[in-house]
């Protein structure tokens, strides 16, 4: 089994790595069965662009629908490897189903961090990764990437087509770890089956966050929370100053205690 770091080392050489047999079967499976309740309860439908797609169909803000999601931020085979990529301090930025049904063209390749107005190439902002609830093949969607785009000086131009694209051949119960940076999409889906994943997305401390998570999760499901997956969403100090509250972790707020300094004088 590889090392977090030989997974950080190969990011940082090819802007991806992908990780077998992270989650069994098992949970697969539930995650599947949970994510098609909560497609017919919140009534999502698939896209309306060619960006989200015409046959795609995605939920949002999973951490706010149940406790099944929350070991997907900290499990202790990808978080490490996320925090090699950014840094400990590292958010959730969003978490969310793709399913990418029959039909469906080719994503535009984008790179994740393109809103980011900085010049290009930068560290590591944003570290991403695909869960793998189906089996991924070129057939059925499978990500594409552009190895080493990491490090361009610039971003993709948005609906043109580029060769050399990789597709993110994987197992179910594998993820794809990925630097924001790298140009990608989704891919065609040229079977008559769907190809399921979950998009956990993570950000730098000091970056926002794509989802407003403070505000999206609500408080009494926040509250249940780990240590760790309440400061992966927000309620915690950035390098012991960024997101404080009156020199106090926003966590006292959570808990609805009396406010504890952390920072000094």
């Amino acid at each position: 089994m590889e090392t977090a770091q030989e997974h950080a080392s190969r990011i940082a050489k090819d802007g991806y790595s992908i990780v077998e047999d992270v989650f069994d079967a098992a949970l697969a499976d539930a995650l599947v069965a949970d994510v098609a309740r909560l497609t017919r309860a919140l009534g999502e439908g698939p896209g309306k662009n060619l960006f989200e797609g015409f046959h795609t169909v995605r939920v949002y803000n999973l951490l706010a629908h149940g406790k099944l999601y929350e070991q997907i931020p900290v499990h202790d085979r990808i978080l490490p490897i996320v925090e090699e990529v950014l840094d400990r301090g590292c958010l959730v930025s969003s978490l969310s189903s793709i399913e990418i049904g029959p039909g469906e063209a080719a994503q535009p390749v984008h790179a994740d961090d393109m809103l980011i107005p900085l010049p290009k190439p930068h560290v590591p902002l944003v570290c991403n990764t695909m869960w793998a609830l189906t089996d991924f093949t070129e057939q059925n969607g499978a990500t594409r990437l552009l190895p080493g785009t990491h490090l361009a000086a610039d971003n993709p131009e948005l609906g043109r087509v580029y060769d050399g694209t990789v597709p993110a051949v994987m197992r179910r119960g594998s993820v794809l770890v990925f630097n924001g940076s790298i140009w990608h999409g989704g891919g065609a889906n040229r079977t008559g089956e769907t190809r399921l994943g979950i998009a956990m997305n993570y950000c730098t401390g000091f970056l926002r966050q794509q989802e407003n998570q403070q505000l999206g999760i609500p408080r009494d499901v926040a509250k249940g929370f780990s240590p760790r997956l309440r400061k992966l969403v927000g309620y915690g100090i950035y390098r012991g100053l960024l997101g404080h509250i009156d020199k106090c972790s926003p966590v006292d707020l959570l808990d609805e205690v009396a406010p504890r300094r952390v920072l000094g004088e």
